[in-house]
């Protein structure tokens, strides 16, 4: 009988009772059935793999197999094509229609092939139809075919045996529960973030020898520079000369050498008006340079009756206050930088027994006392700027590419540093590099380090972290944005390094428990702490020195006002930073420690059919059917890939297993323990609030932060002090002492100012219904830049000044609380940019490290530098909408 002509019959036999079919397609003339087809089919494609759609609604006990091409497609060709296919594909459900008439063509012709549906078949079978070509290829896929073709199975005994005809060539990975601390069952280790390459491969070789032996050298050289520099180089001393001001006469101090460059730098001490109130008064003290073309002998008179004297330099007038006020008013120190000429300084030379002197004279009737320095050989600013630049650009090149340890890298720019002051006759003396190091901040580092070490010894942190685990169910995004929602609130009220030492340690014990890389999900905690510290004066160390201004006080800046115009900025700029976040992370699987397996085997099936859609040739209309058909099959393979991997979630049976056996295994341990350090946490947090009041402003967040440590030290009664001091990291320490070291010597040298006076000069230099704007920009912008290659430290200091500088000048027509605001954030969200723009990048960093984690200056910079960049732009576009459109100040 003609196929075609017995087609009509079969559909109409398919639309009959199940019980009729079942009768029908029981004939002996086929042992397989359609049912059984359908079933055989679907256990394959589950077996190795393959996806089912399913129905959004199911009903009990019953599955729905779709088929991508309808039955009155299929020809008689396009069937003979199918039989081509390998057993795999030919098995799938998506085949199901060309499976239906294969068994209704078999069953009316009493012709059934062996390997139309096997009860049970290998995974995939050589048809022997394969040519040369056919061959290349599948050598090519080899990683794909051997893990597709194969599957293992154990007897009872233990004895591996085949299944289908194709022999057992790797053991299915038995499924097995994460333990948090890095922990697995079987004792297996997570895998250090450096030991691993792009390919996921360990990498174990070591430097290549013209590469390390080429560092030897290059640090060689600096060691023997630095020493070169300090052994020749004395340290500069500048002792303080106390003199008495008569009224109405000249005073002139002698310098006792020659200048040796044309910069003479003074410093006096007085009772002087401070910038702002210098236009409240008329007394005034003047300050010049003289040259004397040769020595002279004698009382003072001779010198005030020289004839030879010559002025050098400018008037120096600096405001003074009432006399009446002597005895009560605040000592003030003013710095001036006088600069000779060359054909002064030259003539100063060439003669013979030339000096200098510094002439001192007062328009008030009342002697006054001061007490000055001179430096005849201060640092020259416009050559200093180059070598702090110098130093800058070498501690980076060590750090990104990780030629030192970043300590290390710390500790030889910062001595290098101090030996080109010295090389610049400006080198400083023990007591001013001791007093460069911010011992507060060191403080406060060590002691919320120890406190940490105490309460991990609660289980807190694996506590809080099953808790989470429990509320996001599962889910990676969720887990990702509770975090980091965590982390801003907390880093608001604490300071960000302290939120990152408590934050740290949950995410961890989370990314191992969810099987994913812990340092991505680190770098973002660190990103929203620092963008959580904006929010309040108390959140970051550059908001403190904004609000211990004086000036900034008294102009309205209060507590509520700086959180209140501070929070909308930080709302708009968390959202778009989990924004970017997803757009960056859009392939859930960058984030994973290892791929799912269903994932990799629906990469698999893709690879697969596509490949077999590739051999057929689209020459006729039967072959465009099946190649059509394997094409939907394609599109439906890779719809199933993208919607799992974007969706990120743990299995529900794993999810419940896992959570049911983290609960039982981590509970508090020490609840005593934990409610002595909540007290504790309470108490630091307190004094932490109460600092931020000036009239209450009796402890400094370092000495909080340790007199809590030593109270709960005392109520745990802590005797192993070698333990705990053990947690403390050490090298982040001393790389922050490096580090201010470095900042105050790079300061001294002259980038802070010149990069003040750069932004002066541009704002200076727009029109004045603009200059707002430009302000604003400016202000912000060259904030976070520098913030993020320099401590936003000394940058927020340096910053401070411009900004009430600006303002102090009326004719200018700034307002303060603009630039305030554009300051705050600036320095706050620029420490994102790189790894040691913000103290908290480097807290983050040492934990990760500590925990068998690591992530370098590059890892961190390809994600937080454009999160920086996308932050400062949504926030100029903030400002510039509340202030300069809205003038909301």
């Amino acid at each position: 009988m003609n196929y075609l002509n017995n087609l009509n019959v079969f559909k109409r036999r398919r639309n009959t009772s199940s019980t009729d079919a079942s009768s029908a397609v029981s004939s002996p003339a086929c042992p397989a059935t359609i049912d059984a087809a359908g079933t055989s089919a679907g256990a394959a494609g589950t077996e190795a793999g393959t996806p089912r759609r399913k129905k959004t609604k199911k009903k009990k006990g019953r599955k729905r197999t779709i088929s991508v091409v309808p039955i009155s497609e299929v020809t008689e060709a396009s069937l003979e094509l199918w039989r081509t296919l390998p057993p795999k594909i030919r098995h799938d459900p998506s085949m199901v229609s060309f499976q239906q008439v294969e068994l209704e063509h078999a069953r009316l012709h009493g012709d059934c092939h062996e390997d139309s549906f096997p009860e049970i078949q290998g995974l995939e079978e050589d048809d022997g139809e394969e040519d040369e070509d056919d061959e290349d290829e599948e050598e090519e896929d080899e990683e794909y075919e051997n893990e597709f073709i194969t599957i293992n199975v154990t007897n009872e005994e233990g004895q591996a045996k085949e299944i289908g005809h194709v022999k057992e060539k790797k053991e299915i990975p038995k499924p097995h529960v994460h333990h948090l601390a890095g922990h697995y069952i079987g004792n297996i280790t997570p895998p250090k973030h450096d030991d691993i390459n792009d390919t996921g491969q360990t990498n174990l070789d070591e430097d290549h020898p013209f590469r390390k032996y080429s560092k030897i050298i290059c640090l060689f050289i600096t060691w023997l520079l630095i020493m070169s520099f300090m052994v020749v180089k004395d340290e500069k001393m500048v002792e303080p000369k106390h003199l008495s001001i008569s009224p109405g006469k000249t005073k002139a101090y002698i310098l006792p050498h020659l200048p040796q460059s044309t910069r003479i730098k003074v410093t006096l001490e007085g009772t002087f008006l401070s910038e702002p109130y210098s236009n409240i008064t008329e007394h005034y003290l003047e300050v010049y340079l003289q040259m004397l073309s040769s020595t002279l002998e004698g009382n003072s008179s001779d010198i005030y009756s020289s004839s030879s004297a010559k002025n050098i330099s400018e008037s120096w007038y600096i405001p003074i206050v009432h006399p009446y006020l002597f005895d009560s008013a605040p000592i003030v120190k003013e710095q001036r930088l006088f600069d000779i000429i060359d054909s002064n300084y030259e003539q100063l030379h060439q003669t013979n027994g030339g000096l200098v002197r510094l002439m001192i004279r007062s328009n008030i009737q009342a002697s006054m006392p001061i007490a000055i320095r001179y430096d005849q050989s201060p640092v020259n600013r416009d050559v200093g700027v180059i070598y702090a630049a110098f130093v800058l650009i070498f501690l980076y090149v060590l750090i990104i590419w990780e030629i030192v340890h970043r300590t290390f890298a710390a500790v030889i720019a910062s001595t290098l540093a101090i030996s080109i002051l010295a090389a610049l006759n400006d080198r400083p003396t023990m007591e001013d590099i001791i007093g460069w190091i911010d011992v507060e901040t060191i403080l406060l580092l060590f002691s919320m380090m120890i406190l940490v070490a105490i309460l991990a010894e609660t289980g807190i942190f694996d506590y809080l972290s099953v808790y989470i685990y429990k509320i996001t169910n599962g889910k990676i995004w969720s887990l990702i944005h509770c975090l980091c929602l965590c982390t801003v609130l907390i880093s608001s009220f604490l300071d960000n390094v302290t939120t990152v030492l408590l934050m740290a340690p949950i995410t961890i014990r989370l990314c191992e428990v969810m099987d994913m890389n812990p340092v991505p999900i680190l770098m973002a905690i660190t990103v929203h702490a620092n963008i959580g510290g904006t929010t309040t004066p108390v959140g970051d160390p550059p908001n403190i020195i904004i609000t211990s201004n004086q000036y900034i006080l008294k102009h309205g800046v209060t507590f509520l006002t700086f959180t209140a115009h501070m929070l909308v900025g930080v709302i708009i700029v968390v959202i778009t930073t989990n924004i970017h976040l997803r757009i960056i992370y859009k392939n859930i699987n960058h984030l994973r420690m290892h791929e799912p397996k269903e994932l990799k085997e629906l990469r698999r099936n893709i690879k697969v059919w596509e490949r077999a859609a590739g051999k057929i040739p689209p020459y006729s209309k039967d072959a465009n059917i099946v190649r059509e058909t394997l094409m939907k099959k394609v599109k439906l393979l890779r719809h199933q890939y993208k919607k799992k991997m974007t969706k990120g979630t743990v299995p529900e049976d794993i999810y419940r297993s896992t959570l049911e056996e983290l609960q039982r295994e981590h509970p508090i341990k020490n609840r005593p323990l934990l409610i002595k350090s909540g007290v504790v946490c309470v108490f630091i947090v307190s004094l932490f609030f109460l600092e931020s009041i000036p009239e209450l402003r009796r402890l400094s967040s370092g000495w909080a932060a340790l007199l809590g440590v030593v109270l709960l030290l005392i109520i745990s009664d802590k005797n192993d002090m070698d333990a705990v001091l053990s947690r403390v990291e050490w090298p982040t320490l001393l790389f922050f002492a490096a580090m201010f070291t470095l900042m105050e010597a790079v300061e001294r040298m002259g980038l802070i100012d010149w990069i003040g006076h750069a932004t002066e000069t541009i704002i200076l230099s727009v029109s004045e219904d603009l200059r707002l704007a430009v302000a604003i920009v400016i202000i912000l912008w060259i904030s976070a830049l520098t913030s993020a290659f320099v401590d936003s430290i000394p940058v927020t200091a340096m910053m401070v000044k411009i900004v009430v500088a600006l303002s102090e000048k009326a004719y200018l027509g700034l307002p303060l609380q603009p630039m305030v605001w554009a300051l705050a954030f600036g320095p706050c969200l620029g420490g994102n940019g790189t790894l040691v723009g913000a103290s908290a990048n480097v807290i983050c960093a040492g934990i990760a490290e500590q925990h068998g984690y690591r992530f370098s200056f590059m890892d961190y910079f390809k994600l937080g530098f454009p999160i920086m960049l996308v932050s400062v732009l949504v926030t100029t576009g903030y400002l510039i909408m509340a202030h300069v459109v809205f003038a909301w100040h």
